[in-house]
């Protein structure tokens, strides 16, 4: 049972730290792009180690009994940080593209440069 409420507690950490990454790529007033990407790299290296012993800790507790590396990454705290990392990089990619092109989205207006 306390291993339980141990798991919970390191996936609810997981989400904080994937929360704080987002926060930190795209929420960062004032902040270039260069600056919210380095900002959101460390904060992702943090959230990476933190789900990486969140998913050792979940397969602890699986059924079968091989631990390796791919049983570690089918948990559920690995796969919410690569979905959670695709997201935020597609969004992240896409948002620096249409701020260094704006015309791309308006292009049946005319655009002057």
């Amino acid at each position: 049972m306390l291993l339980d409420f141990f798991k919970a507690i390191a996936f609810f950490l997981d989400i904080l730290l994937l929360y704080g990454v987002a926060i930190s790529a795209f929420f960062a007033p004032g902040s270039g792009w260069q600056e919210r990407l380095d900002s959101a790299l460390a904060r992702l290296a943090l959230a990476a180690v933190a789900c990486l012993l969140s998913g050792l800790l979940f397969s602890l507790t699986s059924r079968s009994g091989s631990r390796t590396i791919g049983s570690v990454l089918r948990t559920l705290p690995m796969q919410l940080f690569f979905w959670g990392v695709g997201a935020i990089t597609l969004f992240f990619v896409s948002g620096w593209y249409f701020d260094s092109y704006p015309c791309t989205l308006a292009a049946s207006r005319n655009c002057s440069w």
